[in-house]
């Protein structure tokens, strides 16, 4: 992969956080040539079509998301500390309000009317998620620290949907205790 110039990485920046405050609509090239301080024929330049952009975004972002796994992966043995750091991280993204939304599950809310390629690297995304998800589960389950009541498989998926869940009611009540709230009831689901 092509290093990024600093400029590139500077519309992505403003594109993800114009994203997680108002979809992949709600924005224009002329919204982020404001925010970077540079002129639309630059974006394009990098970025010849909106699509290009949030494309190559989804893919920075699964990127992050993919080091982030390996990350627990390498330093945490156990599947229960696996799926509650990555509750945690979460709780306190959400928290702090450095990343209160997961842009691939804002994204899917608006898959019908996304753009193909956009679309494919956000169902690409959660298919990684529940797959390593389920990887964990089934790993917790077969050490007997985790179980399950369905296979692993679907219980990843429940997994993932509840923490996207979470996600969202805690934006829609504006309240972030709303996501520890959720999450602590897929934890103990699973016996964590």
């Amino acid at each position: 992969m092509v290093k990024q110039s600093s400029t590139a990485d500077e519309i992505l920046r403003s594109a993800r956080k114009l994203i997680v405050v108002g979809g992949y609509d709600s924005f224009s090239y002329s919204d982020i040539a404001k925010s970077v301080g540079i002129r639309k024929a630059s974006i394009h330049h990098h970025f010849p079509t909106k699509a290009d952009l949030i494309r190559t975004l989804v893919a920075e972002y699964r990127k992050e998301a993919n080091q982030g796994i390996a990350a627990l992966e390498r330093n945490m043995t156990s599947p229960v500390d696996q799926l509650r750091a990555y509750v945690m991280y979460w709780q306190t993204c959400i928290t702090d309000d450095s990343h209160p939304m997961c842009v691939c599950a804002l994204l899917a809310s608006q898959i019908p009317a996304l753009p193909d390629e956009v679309a494919l690297e956000v169902r690409a995304h959660f298919r990684s998620l529940s797959g390593w998800l389920a990887s964990v589960l089934e790993r917790g389950a077969s050490k007997r620290l985790i179980r399950l009541k369905k296979s692993a498989v679907e219980e990843g998926e429940l997994f993932m949907a509840s923490i996207h869940g979470a996600m969202m009611s805690a934006r829609a009540y504006q309240d972030p205790k709303i996501f520890g709230v959720v999450a602590q009831q897929i934890l103990e689901r699973v016996g964590i």
